[in-house]
């Protein structure tokens, strides 16, 4: 019964908010009112439940892993809907529901007459209700329900204004990036039925030493990416900083107070695995010690509050990452609690910040960075990090979309019978290229390679066969072996060789 008062009063209050709202009874500014106080109600309740938790813990009255019946069976798999009431859950589930109905009673007035009002409230009682499963949850798969359901309720806030381009960009990136890390969660669950047989967090943390190394690496690995992900790591962090366009609120308990703290959650939960796997500790200090410097590099520069404290969280959580990573498993908890309290305070105290700060000079960017030009020019730049993702993996997937839209319009088309349009090939070509519109250009690793072919053809024939002389059958034997080189060149123009090199390439990667 207590689990069920910790967790359902967040999610009842969304659903009765979205009723509401899907029904008209719930719009405008006269139901602001009442939107405040069911979300408000909701966290309180679930407070008076986990505090009744803790007082009952430290009487020794509470049982520490209550099971309340059976989500799905199959054969020997099955996934209970499980809670668990150790000190880390509770310590998490505390720090998360203080902080939230703060931020509640704090975003009654600061929202007021804002535009989505009520829309706000019901992905904020959402995210409390997936943070406090998350906390509380006692397998892997529920915790995994919790923390997708935090995920989408950040990407609804941070495209809380939907009709501006970018902050419907920072979403996007934010969840694409998060869906990494989530295919990490989802691997270590699979791992985790399949070598133990279990995905209960206790009988995972009992049984994880009889695995082999090279399987509790490999599954230490997976739950890492997950934190990785979800708590802003180097090298994905770059997401959080696009993460503060939402608004001030949901920014604080978020990003400075709750769901960044999720994957040092995750780290620490999983401390028996961790300890278990050695090389994947010294790995998790590596990117915690990484991320720190670069929270702190980076936040030297910053010109506003908002992404001074969003480089400034990164920092702390990757400290948090490193003291978990050399063992000191207490006081990686210790500064999480911490961190968040005064995290999220910074985060609700930044819209007044012009009035607090206005008897005070504003600090100074340190000397030292100012007199290395390459340092203040990496620092403004955030060491080129999304940059440096984009190359990799965004610009050349949308090579790769070019050129399968340009194999479907084309050559599926043409196949089909379908009418075919002369378009450009790619919309990466520069315009530079595109003199000559009876040449068809080609993008991607495929026409780099056609390009590069039809250059080494090129020279042959125009240092071998232009500028060379004799008699008058080499000349004619030269010439017909230069209408036979440009023809072979043209031909290489042809889509059907990007065609065939994609195809290859693909039976070579199943092979």
């Amino acid at each position: 019964m207590l689990s069920e008062l910790i967790v359902l009063p967040p999610f009842l209050a969304a659903l009765f908010l979205g009723i509401g709202i899907l029904s008209g009874r719930i719009a405008g500014e006269a139901s602001e009112r009442l939107t405040g106080r069911i979300t408000l109600y909701a966290a309180v309740i679930s407070l008076i439940a986990v505090g009744i938790a803790i007082v009952m813990k430290l009487q020794g009255t509470l049982a520490e892993h209550v099971v309340l019946g059976t989500w799905f069976e199959s054969g020997s798999y099955r996934i209970n809907i499980s809670f668990i009431f150790d000190n880390l859950s509770l310590a998490m589930a505390a720090t998360t529901i203080v902080l939230s109905l703060m931020v509640v009673r704090f975003s009654v007035n600061y929202m007021h007459r804002e535009v989505g009002y009520h829309r706000f409230f019901l992905v904020l009682s959402l995210f409390v209700g997936a943070m406090l499963l998350l906390a509380t949850a006692g397998s892997s798969v529920l915790t995994f329900v919790g923390w997708e359901l935090a995920g989408v309720t950040s990407y609804l806030l941070i495209a809380y204004a939907y009709d501006r381009p970018i902050a419907a960009n920072n979403a996007t990136r934010a969840f694409v990036t998060n869906r990494i890390g989530d295919a990490g969660f989802v691997l270590g669950i699979f791992f985790a039925f399949f070598w133990i047989g279990s995905i209960e967090w206790t009988e995972i943390a009992s049984n994880v030493t009889e695995l082999p190394h090279w399987q509790a690496r490999v599954l230490a690995t997976c739950f890492l990416l997950a934190a990785i992900a979800k708590s802003a790591q180097v090298p994905l962090a770059p997401w959080l900083a696009r993460a503060v366009e939402g608004p001030t609120p949901s920014s604080a308990i978020f990003y400075g107070a709750v769901m960044i703290h999720a994957g040092i959650y995750l780290i620490l939960r999983l401390e028996p695995v961790f300890e278990h796997a050695p090389l994947v500790m010294g790995l998790l200090a590596a990117v915690g010690l990484v991320t720190a410097v670069y929270g702190f590099i980076c936040g030297l520069t910053q010109t506003d509050a908002k992404s001074a404290l969003i480089f400034s969280t990164t920092a702390q959580v990757g400290l948090m990452f490193l003291e978990a990573g050399l063992g000191f498993w207490d006081l990686a908890l210790w500064h999480l609690c911490a961190h968040a309290v005064f995290r999220g305070y910074q985060f609700l105290t930044v819209p007044s910040i012009m009035h607090q700060g206005s008897s005070q000079p504003i600090r100074s960017v340190p000397k030292f960075i100012t007199k290395q030009r390459w340092l203040y020019l990496a620092s403004l730049q955030r060491l080129w990090l999304e940059n440096l993702g984009d190359s990799m993996t965004v610009r050349p997937i949308q090579r790769l979309g070019s050129d399968l839209h340009y194999f479907d319009s084309h050559i599926l088309d043409s196949v089909a019978g379908l009418p075919v349009t002369k378009t450009r090939t790619a919309p990466t070509i520069r315009e530079a290229n595109q003199a000559d519109p009876e040449v068809i250009r080609v993008s991607g690793l495929g026409g780099r390679v056609v390009y590069a072919l039809a250059n080494l053809l090129h020279w042959f024939e125009d240092r071998l066969i232009l500028r060379a002389g004799g008699q008058e059958k080499v000349r004619t034997s030269r010439r017909r072996l230069s209408i036979f080189l440009n023809r072979f060149e043209a031909l290489l123009n042809e889509p059907r060789f990007l065609v065939a090199l994609i195809i290859a390439a693909l039976l070579a990667a199943i092979q």
